[in-house]
């Protein structure tokens, strides 16, 4: 097979729509594509140029690759090459934009695992290199697990927290999983197509075949979607090594933000933790993938976040106070939005008490439920890590009574220091925050502190 001349295209309509193995019906339309119609060449200003190549030019490139891999060329292969390289350039180049964000973590775990480099290449076929695809059938991640394989290698898969779409630990699980399957095969060839179609029609096509112990020996007895699984990607193996050939030169590829992982123990917002840390909640959305709704539950709760390299010393250094400021989120609502009518004289009676957990009515606002209490609408926020005057109905505030003296002051003593009285609900960083220009570290610096343990009815120095 043969290109008669070189071609200037315009881009083509032709996309893949999802990043899957092509049928049958689809893969021989492929392969009979050895030529255009007059209308797909004629001259466009917004063209490209697609450098002529020949099956032989191919097999000789593709002998010289030192791959670990079996790898002979076939007109099924050919096919997918003309297909990714001149019909469909824009997915190879959308392929190429992503490679550098999982390539080199790919390489850091197969060689992890002693196993082929070229392993890396089936993602492109599963994925297209998008860690939050969902297939039709509702497997997931770059490397497109369902819910129960993933869980079988240990993922989590809930409503809250589903590690498929974690690049690390889906590519730690492929790993182990392709593993065992060349372990069964002795193949490598055969461990891609088991990891397709499942090793149990791996076995039947063997056994069809009558024994037959390669990919292209038990080819006709596979399923359609896998004859064409491993030829495609055995093309994008052989295009990627190839770019300058066929005129591929990445124009705005994306690369990997480097990261550390920070365990914090505890339930949390990513809305939070991004105040607290100055941080962009869409950053840690992106390092974060498999967390859902931008909070780790509390079932979760030992997970590892990634924060942003150069962010981490500041996280590291002041993990304690962030931790303890995570907890002052406020906590859930309630599952119901009914009315909650309390007694007067009950209230009354809870008033007294050192504090009481108040539950938000309808039409309640911060400066109604203060002066109800005989407290401040900014004593209310500080004692429940409120941000703004936003509350809803069926939300839980803790209160504490007037009558008990913890009204926030600020005094100047004998020498000129101010002191601030610690108040019910008050954390280091709540402080920080109260008082304009005042970090944690000043303040454990001015006081002596060497944690962040503080208590109701503690001077501090604050300036």
């Amino acid at each position: 097979m043969t290109w008669s001349r070189p071609f200037l295209l315009a881009a083509f309509t032709c996309t893949i729509h999802l990043p899957q193995a092509f049928s049958q019906e689809e893969g021989d339309e492929v392969a009979a594509a050895t030529t255009f119609s007059e209308e797909e060449v004629l001259p466009n200003y917004q063209y490209e140029y697609i450098p002529d190549f020949t099956y032989d030019q191919v097999d000789q490139r593709i002998k010289s690759m030192d791959l670990e891999m079996p790898f002979k060329l076939n007109d099924r292969i050919f096919s997918f090459i003309q297909y990714f390289t001149v019909r469909n350039r824009d997915y190879t180049k959308m392929v190429l934009a992503r490679k550098d964000l999982f390539f080199p973590m790919f390489d850091e775990m197969l060689e992890k695992h002693e196993m082929p480099a070229e392993v890396k290449y089936l993602a492109i076929i599963e994925s297209g290199l998008d860690p939050q695809i969902r297939s039709r059938v509702g497997a997931m991640g770059l490397w497109q697990f369902m819910p129960a394989t993933g869980r079988m290698y240990g993922m989590n898969v809930n409503p809250d927290v589903d590690d498929r779409m974690d690049p690390e630990l889906a590519t730690e699980s492929a790993a182990k999983y392709l593993k065992s399957l060349y372990r069964m095969f002795g193949d490598w060839e055969l461990a891609l197509a088991a990891y397709n179609c499942g090793p149990g029609n791996v076995r039947k096509a063997i056994r069809r075949s009558g024994g037959k112990k390669t990919f292209w020996e038990i080819y006709n007895y596979l399923p359609r979607e896998t004859r064409g699984y491993i030829p495609q990607f055995q093309a994008m193996l052989y295009i990627l090594n190839h770019l300058d050939e066929h005129n591929f030169h990445p124009e705005e590829p994306t690369y990997a933000v480097a990261y550390e992982k920070i365990r914090f123990d505890r339930a949390m917002s990513l809305e939070k933790l991004a105040e607290l840390t100055n941080l962009c909640v869409a950053d840690l959305e992106k390092l974060n993938p498999s967390i859902k709704r931008r909070k780790v539950p509390e079932t979760n709760r030992t997970m590892a976040l990634r924060v942003p390299k150069s962010k981490a010393p500041f996280i590291q250094e002041n993990l304690a106070w962030i931790s303890d400021s995570l907890g002052n989120a406020p906590l859930p609502l309630l599952a119901s939005d009914k009315l909650i009518v309390q007694p007067v004289e009950s209230l009354a009676q809870e008033i007294q008490r050192e504090g009481i957990t108040y539950r938000v009515r309808s039409g309640d606002v911060l400066g109604r439920i203060a002066s109800r209490h005989g407290v401040s609408v900014s004593q209310i926020k500080s004692w429940n890590g409120l941000s703004s005057n936003l509350i809803r109905v069926g939300q839980r505030l803790t209160i504490y009574s007037a009558n008990t003296g913890t009204l926030a002051q600020v005094q100047t003593n004998s020498n000129g220091q101010k002191t601030y009285t610690v108040q019910p609900g008050d954390s280091l960083w709540i402080i920080s925050r109260r008082h304009a220009g005042l970090t944690v570290e000043q303040i454990k610096r001015l006081n002596n502190l060497h944690n962040n343990n503080i208590k109701p009815g503690q001077k501090l120095i604050i300036g």
